[in-house]
């Protein structure tokens, strides 16, 4: 299913930027539009929201986190699913973001396949609400 399909992209945020460009490759070879942003404040400062089907988020960012972007998100009237992804994976770290709305929570390194299948899921999930 393409993100068009539900009107809209599906936005990176990622500070490593090796990474963030390969999830929007990733996500571009898979037939799905998107837009990557290296913070949540880049995100949140050019209306990056604005049109989103789904977010693929760090968790660990430089000054928001992926976890305070969720916070923030949920305060929307229908917030776009978000994925949360870390290489700083701890005990209870999952539940936490589960629990605060997260769509799905993935340890890195993950493969391809796996974060596609998120999404797909995300965005039916969001179809259907």
């Amino acid at each position: 299913m393409r993100a068009a399909a539900v009107g809209g992209r599906v936005l990176v945020i990622e500070d490593d930027d090796s990474l963030r460009e390969a999830l929007a490759r990733l996500l571009g070879a898979a037939g799905y539009d998107s837009a990557t942003y290296s913070s949540a404040e880049a995100l949140l400062a050019n209306g990056g929201l604005t049109g989103s089907a789904c977010l693929v988020c760090d968790l660990k960012l430089p000054a928001m986190s992926g976890l305070d972007l969720l916070a923030g998100l949920r305060s929307l009237t229908a917030p776009p699913p978000m994925i949360l992804i870390t290489a700083h994976d701890a005990p209870g770290l999952r539940e936490e973001a589960l629990r605060k709305g997260a769509a799905a929570y993935m340890a890195k390194p993950f493969s391809g396949t796996v974060l596609l299948d998120a999404v797909k899921t995300a965005l039916e999930s969001a179809r259907s609400s």
